[in-house]
């Protein structure tokens, strides 16, 4: 099977990290920070959450080529000790190294980073075959079910705009010849 993966965007599940790592050494871990962002703002009283999402949009940013890792980790430090004055659970995060994972998305081209920085994307299609396959009730058999999730998943509009300078990152996207040598001989004969 596969020997490599580039990426892996998570989600809150508990150790998922330590099984992705067993299982993938070496794989890039990102976590979900749409997930992050609800968790902190579910924390706050409702008249901060404007100002702690606009912190967050700031902390969180995309598309810029000068912000990195080590930016963002002060800026979430920073976030973490202003919010930490009203918030003993925000100003704990401060500290956790763990929080470092949502900063993955920093370490490739900038303009992808909106694309790979939260699990939403897979988590619609998922609520779409959900809903596909309910209103569908009963089907005649296992291939007929993979056929209509493959047909909802290929209506989905989002696969057909482009994705800027993906060719230009080979950690997320590495060599397919190497890792897939069968794939790539089967598609020459």
């Amino acid at each position: 099977m596969w020997k490599k993966i580039g990426l892996t965007v998570v989600d809150g599940l508990k150790y998922l990290e330590e099984a992705l790592a067993s299982i993938y050494p070496g794989t890039a871990l990102q976590k979900c920070v749409t997930h992050l962002k609800r968790n902190l703002l579910s924390r706050v009283r409702h008249g901060d959450k404007g100002e702690l999402a606009n912190d967050l949009r700031e902390v969180f940013r995309t598309g810029d080529r000068t912000y990195t890792p080590e930016k963002a980790w002060i800026a979430w430090q920073e976030l973490c000790k202003k919010w930490g004055k009203d918030y003993r659970s925000i100003k704990r995060m401060g500290a956790d190294p763990f929080y470092r994972y949502y900063f993955t998305y920093l370490n490739y081209h900038y303009r992808i980073q909106a694309m790979i920085y939260t699990t939403n994307w897979i988590e619609r299609l998922q609520r779409d075959f959900r809903q596909v396959l309910r209103m569908r009730g009963a089907m005649p058999g296992e291939e007929s079910v993979i056929v209509l999730m493959a047909k909802t998943a290929m209506d989905k509009t989002a696969y057909y705009r482009t994705l800027p300078a993906v060719d230009m990152d080979k950690s997320l996207f590495p060599d397919e010849k190497k890792y897939f040598p069968d794939i790539i001989n089967k598609e020459k004969d």
